[in-house]
């Protein structure tokens, strides 16, 4: 159950209200997000939402029989769309073109990059200053300073970037530099993590783990939210299975699956979803007919020559072409509904 309080609520209010679901055997946990105030029921005995529905301080209440309640669309059936600010946002309709390199290497780079995607009407910029690598000997990132390089380059052109945090050590440091968190398929778990992110008034991006389940990515979401930001983005960025043709396995099926069972905005990264460059244009665009809100696409001046991930990585006339590609698959998109 989940019981949206009104914004004068008091505390005799709460009170009265968790007082009544404990006749009931209801364990009620209090909710304060950055635009309003819940109470998460967890099951007891059989109860009438009416009887609730009627205290005072109550605003609305539904019953969610999913495991999770706050992302669950049974109760917030809008789409929630993420506002970036100057004119960006994510979800509720259309589709955003989200790019940049693996990896942040250097000043030129970054300008380059924002030259590139301004060129080709891109607002959104990825790349990692802070790389978790499979070998300690990879090239690892350039850290905060190569974040605020980062930052000062493309708020220049009004570019809003994404990038991953490692730790909740890093959250502070980072909060002025960037416009939308990043966790990776590796920290889809950091419970830790993910409370403190969920104490931040910035979008998290939040990746699929790299052997998780559905279920266990909405639990993971559902982290941030209860701790009180509401600004999250899930990813499908593909799953470790049985099949070594190529990086990971795409799931598109995780798409329609999750905006039916979600209000959260839905993002496809192809770039790791299948690792393989020549496959990355058709996987965008196959996401985006399965109904996806956004895309997150790995791209760099030479690929050949990138530290990192350049072999599922488009160049920029490949990246020039996928976005000419979307813009008119999501306009045929929307023609039939």
């Amino acid at each position: 159950m989940i019981i949206t309080l009104i914004e004068e609520a008091t505390e005799a209010h709460l009170k009265k209200i968790t007082d009544t679901l404990l006749e009931y055997g209801w364990k009620a946990t209090h909710v304060q997000t950055q635009s309003a105030r819940y109470l998460v029921g967890i099951a007891g005995k059989e109860i009438d939402i009416r009887s609730i529905g009627v205290l005072p301080g109550v605003l609305d209440v539904h019953r969610v029989t999913d495991v999770f309640k706050l992302v669950s669309a049974t109760w917030k059936v809008k789409p929630t769309v993420i506002n970036l600010g100057d004119g960006v946002s994510i979800g509720g309709g259309g589709h955003t073109l989200m790019a940049g390199p693996c990896s942040i290497e250097s000043e030129e780079q970054v300008a380059t990059t924002v030259d590139f995607l301004v060129s080709q009407g891109i607002r959104v910029m990825r790349g990692g200053v802070f790389k978790p690598r499979s070998s300690p000997y990879s090239f690892r990132g350039l850290g905060l300073e190569g974040l605020k390089m980062f930052a000062r380059v493309a708020r220049d052109k009004k570019i809003k970037i994404v990038t991953e945090v490692l730790d909740a050590s890093q959250i502070a440091a980072m909060y002025d530099y960037v416009d939308m968190y990043q966790v990776g398929a590796r920290n889809s778990q950091n419970f830790t993590l993910l409370d403190e992110l969920g104490k931040v008034d910035k979008p998290v991006l939040l990746k699929r783990g790299i052997s998780g389940t559905l279920e266990e990515l909405l639990q993971s979401a559902e982290y941030i939210f209860s701790n009180g930001n509401e600004k999250i983005l899930l990813c499908e960025r593909g799953i470790r299975t049985f099949e070594k043709s190529y990086r990971n396995t795409l799931d598109l099926n995780a798409v329609p699956y999750l905006r039916e069972k979600t209000h959260l905005p839905v993002v496809v990264d192809p770039s790791h979803g299948i690792g393989v460059r020549r496959f990355v244009p058709a996987m965008t665009l196959a996401g985006i007919m399965a109904g996806a809100d956004a895309s997150l696409l790995e791209i760099h001046q030479s690929p050949e020559h990138a530290v990192s991930d350049g072999a599922q990585t488009l160049s920029f006339s490949e990246a020039a072409q996928v976005a000419r590609q979307v813009a008119a698959l999501v306009a045929l998109r929307e023609s039939i509904g």
